[in-house]
């Protein structure tokens, strides 16, 4: 049966894949960021994880707002890594399960989310800007990836708490496969960030460290609060955070956090934080 042994949640910042793929990992303005990563990756090596359950969103890369899901997932064995105006990536496709991934959608569906699915689309810096700072890429990547896209950006917007009921699906989905796999979940956007209007570059610390806390100890309190709660505290991007719940949701239950890293040199405050899951009696 495979399992859900882990949880990330993760900032994708796009300028995150143009300084990795221009060798930055040493520019003191790249390192504390890259070094950051760098336990989470030995964490996943070490416990030979096979699949990285991707919570991300599309950047008007594969879908445009004439036509933008609420939730969407991938289907197929290779998705090529889009080129964002920097030019192809230096990184192979992203690999796929489709057994896998067509056993979470139909379980999905049979749990009332109404999923898109997509075929042969290019994935964006939702999911590609961190994938190589948590997996080696060459000469391939070690494991596969569910690409799960949540509409971030077109109102009206899955609220907090829906997404935490999806990750709640997820898991169910991932359970009830019969293949021995080890499973993490992945939650990227945010943390604190705008990057538009009279409030271009706000960030809070402040709230940052205390999604961080709640997340870990107190999700619910996270699922009851409004879109406008999370741009008021965070800014107009950082209701990216309600993919963070999906991945909670996912991972329901006790955690023991491992990691965190907390860089705040941009815009966004770029956060990288790894739990492993614990039994209910831990």
């Amino acid at each position: 049966m495979a399992k859900i042994i882990g949880a990330i949640g993760t900032s994708h910042v796009p300028t995150i894949g143009v300084a990795y793929d221009k060798g930055k990992q040493l520019d003191p303005s790249w390192a504390p960021l890259f070094e950051g990563y760098t336990p989470i990756a030995a964490w996943l090596a070490e416990r030979e994880v096979d699949v990285l359950v991707f919570f991300y969103n599309d950047h008007c890369t594969t879908f445009f707002f004439d036509l933008y899901p609420t939730f969407a997932l991938g289907v197929g064995e290779h998705f090529q890594i889009a080129d964002e105006g920097a030019g192809l990536r230096p990184l192979p496709p992203i690999r796929g399960d489709v057994a896998l991934q067509a056993h979470i959608l139909e379980s999905l569906v049979n749990d009332e989310f109404d999923m898109t699915v997509f075929q042969d689309k290019p994935i964006d810096h939702g999911c590609a800007a961190p994938l190589p700072l948590l997996w080696p890429h060459e000469p391939d990547w070690p494991g596969v990836v569910v690409p799960i896209a949540i509409n971030v950006l077109q109102y009206p917007l899955p609220t907090a708490q829906r997404c935490y009921r999806l990750g709640q699906a997820v898991r169910r989905a991932v359970e009830s496969y019969p293949e021995d796999l080890n499973v993490v979940v992945v939650g990227t956007g945010g943390l604190s960030h705008q990057i538009h209007g009279e409030r271009t570059g706000f960030n809070n610390t402040e709230w940052d460290m205390e999604f961080l806390e709640l997340l870990e100890h107190d999700p619910q309190v996270l699922t009851r609060m409004t879109h406008a709660e999370y741009v008021r505290l965070g800014g107009a991007e950082s209701v990216e955070q309600i993919m963070w719940l999906a991945m909670r949701g996912a991972a329901e239950g006790p955690l023991r956090k491992v990691h965190q890293n907390y860089y705040l040199a941009t815009t966004t405050a770029m956060t990288a934080v790894l739990y492993e899951t614990l039994e209910p009696s831990a």
